[in-house]
């Protein structure tokens, strides 16, 4: 069972509750006229940027981090909770009693069931016995407070080791099977995890989704398995360590993204925290709208190898659909990040962060691999690869980079911008195409299914009315918003609109504001929704009475017996219709 609370009883709780009393407790308040200001909690600061109003029980940083809201949202964040457990932290904090809407969410519920109590039997094979796990990660250098802390946990060497647990409980082994901890061959069960360290996989919602297990032989391939995907484990939609480093990333206003697990482990370990992983080396545009809530500036610590450097250079490119500020690091004494701060330290790995390369100089430097720029076939080849980079950039930037590359490979500045010139009408011209001929992906979203969702944006509670009525979606995007909004409301009771298009690609994403733009709602949108599955549902009597018309044209009238059957059916339609009063 999940629960949610009304807004009624939200507001009751924050009109009963001083923000400043809240926040002060956390951060040293001075006041300032008919405000409050002290240093931002979220981000590094030497000069008070944090002002907190009393009159609008609100608070907002007008320093680096821009970090705003109400109480619900400042204990949110400070103590890295969901929304729920802030309101009933405050409600506990300040002995107010707040009534909750109890509802039975779905049944994914029994997943996350089933991996938190997993992981927990992972768990403590690792830290209640002797075992192979625990001696490799000490080998390692992790230290028994960040077993604890990651959950880290070990596959015993055992067919069913895993199987048996559950087995005792009665639990379904179909659905281990699902969630990948099973496999299943000739109608037996046995563990998919064996003499491998666990490292759970944990959403910012402290969910157990799924796993990632390191062999710890070199004859057992792979040498990393993870979970499948599944109803509760998506890997675009996650990064790994998140969960337990979102609020440092918010603090520090950066966020570094590395490559595997013993990476963010490490990097945490040594005092590192603004760290996640991604989960497989291409970072996917939902892992950077996932990032992007907690800050804009990113670097990227990739291995040095081929692999790293390729998905750096896609994951400069998704996270800049994001607007972020992306800088690349590599590290230059060891292979990873893991190794550089066991061997160097943390300040050390702090010092290369700082000289990280800005995005445009990384491509740039990476166009040069495999050339000789001193030759003529290196250099045009070398023009070639840069000038689409080039004609990207502000003119500002443009100039200062032409300046550099003329001054490496002694071509004249000239020649460089009318390279870049000869670029950027081809790129205009593709541009011109593709918005006089848009891809069928791009089309809007019917307008009876935008005034839909765009009442559901407006109160989410529209979504018990609307549940039974989701055949009205037809478009592909329209389904596809529509679960998403029935998932989070099932699991929440609530949800956004940024909650919605986080899920959502970015082309998706901006179709479905694009159509919400061209839907005016004035007046009662309770009345609008009403009208809008009144509509439907005369639409779908219409079609099925001229459905049902066309058949009985065709019909044998030696089958009597079909006749009657579907003349009586278009009676009723044609009844319905009428008591329906027309389509409205």
């Amino acid at each position: 069972m999940s629960f949610s609370f009304s807004k009624e009883a939200i507001e009751d709780l924050k009109s009963r509750i001083d923000i400043v009393d809240v926040i002060g407790r956390n951060v040293h308040l001075q006041k300032a006229g008919a405000n409050y200001k002290g240093l931002c909690p979220f981000h590094n600061e030497k000069t008070p940027s944090f002002i907190v109003s009393p009159q609008k029980q609100i608070f907002t940083c007008f320093g680096g981090c821009g970090a705003s809201g109400d109480v619900v949202s400042f204990v949110e964040r400070y103590y890295n909770l969901e929304f729920n457990d802030a309101v009933e932290k405050l409600a506990d904090e300040y002995g107010i009693d707040i009534k909750k809407n109890v509802y039975k969410s779905d049944d994914r519920e029994k997943y996350y069931d089933i991996n938190r109590e997993a992981a927990r039997f992972f768990y403590r094979n690792m830290t209640e016995k002797k075992n192979a796990g625990y001696t490799y990660m000490k080998k390692r250098g992790i230290s028994d407070t960040v077993i604890k802390k990651f959950g880290l946990g070990y596959a015993e060497n055992s067919w069913d080791s895993l199987y048996s647990y559950f087995n005792e409980k009665g639990t379904d082994p179909e659905l281990l099977v699902e969630l990948g901890l099973l496999s299943k061959k000739e109608n037996r069960y046995y563990d998919k995890f064996r003499n491998r360290v666990i490292f759970p996989i944990i959403n910012t919602a402290g969910k157990v989704i799924g796993f990632g297990g390191r062999a710890l032989d070199s004859q057992t391939m792979p040498k990393y398995l993870n979970s499948p995907e599944n109803r509760v484990f998506q890997k675009k939609n996650n990064l790994y360590g998140l969960n337990l480093t979102r609020q440092d990333i918010g603090k520090d206003g950066c966020a570094i993204i590395v490559e595997g697990y013993m990476d963010a482990i490490s990097l945490f370990q040594y005092g590192v925290k603004n760290v996640a992983a991604s989960l497989g080396t291409a970072l996917t545009e939902n892992q950077a709208k996932l990032v992007s809530r907690y800050t804009k500036n990113v670097i990227l610590s990739y291995d040095a190898d081929d692999a790293g450097q390729k998905a750096a250079l896609r994951g400069i490119e998704v996270l800049r659909g994001e607007n972020c500020k992306v800088k690349v690091l590599h590290v230059t004494d060891g292979k990873d990040p893991d190794e550089y701060i066991k061997k160097n330290g943390r300040d050390a790995f702090i010092r290369l962060t700082e000289k990280a390369m800005p995005y445009i100089e990384y491509k740039i430097e990476a166009a040069k691999r495999g050339l000789d720029i001193l030759t003529e076939d290196g250099k045009i080849d070398y023009m070639r690869r840069i000038s689409p980079i080039l004609a990207d950039l502000s003119p500002v930037e443009c100039d200062i980079y032409i300046k550099k590359i003329s001054s490496d490979t002694g071509i004249s500045e000239g020649a460089i911008k009318m390279e870049i010139s000869g670029n950027s009408i081809t790129k205009k011209e593709e541009t011109g195409r593709l918005r006089n001929h848009p891809p069928e992906s791009m089309s809007v979203i019917p307008s009876l299914e935008a005034t839909v969702l765009k009442c559901l944006f407006i109160d989410p509670e529209f979504a018990e009315k609307v549940l039974p009525c989701s055949e009205l979606f037809r478009s592909d995007l329209g389904k596809k918003t529509i679960n998403i909004i029935f998932e989070l409301y099932g699991l929440y009771g609530d949800m956004s609109m940024d909650q919605v298009t986080d899920r959502l690609d970015p082309a998706e994403s901006e179709t479905l504001k694009d159509s919400l733009d061209k839907i005016i709602i004035s007046g009662n949108e309770n009345e609008v929704l009403d009208q809008c599955i009144h509509r439907w549902r005369y639409e779908k009597l219409l079609n099925r009475e001229r459905e049902l018309r066309d058949i009985l044209s065709l019909a044998d009238e030696n089958d009597r017996q079909s006749v009657d059957r579907l003349t009586k059916e278009l009676m009723m339609i044609q009844k319905e219709m009428k008591s329906h009063g027309g389509k409205m």
